[in-house]
C-alpha cells in the first residue's frame, strides 16, 4: 500500500478540512482534521480513522499507524507544534 491509496481510502470514507499522510513500507502516520471529532474522545477519533483501514490492517498492508486526529480548533492550536513552517 503506499500513501495515496491510503489517503484516498480515507477520503472516500470521510470529509477532512485537512488530512496528512506520511510513511512508507508499512509504517504510516495520519494527521486527520475534521469537524465529525467535535466531542470525540481520542479513542474514538482513533477508531474512527481505524474503521475504513480495517481490511488493510488484518492483511498486513498496514503494520504500524500512527493517528493523530484534530477538530479544526484543535488544530488550530497544535499545528505550530505539529507541522513547523
Amino acid at each position: 500500500m503506499d500513501i495515496n491509496e491510503l489517503q484516498t481510502l480515507l477520503e472516500s470514507a470521510y470529509t477532512f478540512q485537512e488530512l496528512h499522510v506520511k510513511g512508507e513500507g508499512s509504517h504510516y502516520e495520519v494527521i486527520a482534521v475534521a469537524e465529525m471529532f467535535v466531542g470525540m474522545n481520542r479513542v474514538k477519533k482513533q477508531q474512527a480513522i481505524y474503521a475504513p483501514l480495517n481490511e488493510q490492517i488484518a492483511s498486513n498492508s498496514i503494520h504500524a499507524l500512527t493517528i493523530k486526529a484534530y477538530t479544526p480548533e484543535e488544530w488550530v492550536r497544535e499545528r505550530k507544534f505539529i507541522l513547523p513552517s
